[in-house]
């Protein structure tokens, strides 16, 4: 017992396999990015850039994450279990929010980034189905 070390790593789970994850999460992320991109220069005529993109895909979960559990939380002790109704109104207005100020446009812009970030996403679901037979498991019924 004394020569062993404590892992909290499964076995066989080593710097290597960190590595891969790690790399792995980038390039998901960059691919997440990229609806909303598209989306942010259609709406911001051709002004929003890739790098504010992937800010707003990484800030935007976190900052929808925090404010929904701090309101749930909060609101809940207060109200009761109609707070996470509220939080999550709330949780998405902050989510716009971090839209507006990534890409330099009003609420509504930043709305209209938002529901045509879903639409192009998608459509490129779809074009991903057609071309090469994969698409985004859980998102959406396959098409073929």
């Amino acid at each position: 017992m004394m020569g062993q070390v404590l892992s909290i790593l499964p076995a066989g789970f080593g710097i290597s396999s960190i590595i891969v994850i790690i790399i792995g999460l980038i390039i998901l992320w960059a691919i997440v990015s990229i609806p909303v991109w598209i989306a942010a220069k259609v709406v911001t005529s051709g002004k929003a850039t890739f790098g504010s993109a992937m800010a707003a895909t990484l800030l935007g979960p976190i900052v929808y994450f925090i404010v929904l559990f701090a309101v749930d939380t909060f609101l809940g002790a207060v109200i009761g279990s109609t707070a996470y109704v509220w939080a999550s109104i709330l949780a998405f207005l902050a989510w716009l929010a971090v839209f507006k100020g990534a890409f330099h446009t009003g609420w509504l812009g930043a709305l209209a980034v938002a529901v045509l970030a879903i639409l192009v996403f998608i459509i490129l679901n779809a074009l991903l189905g057609i071309v090469f037979g994969i698409t985004f498991p859980g998102y959406f019924p396959s098409l073929f």
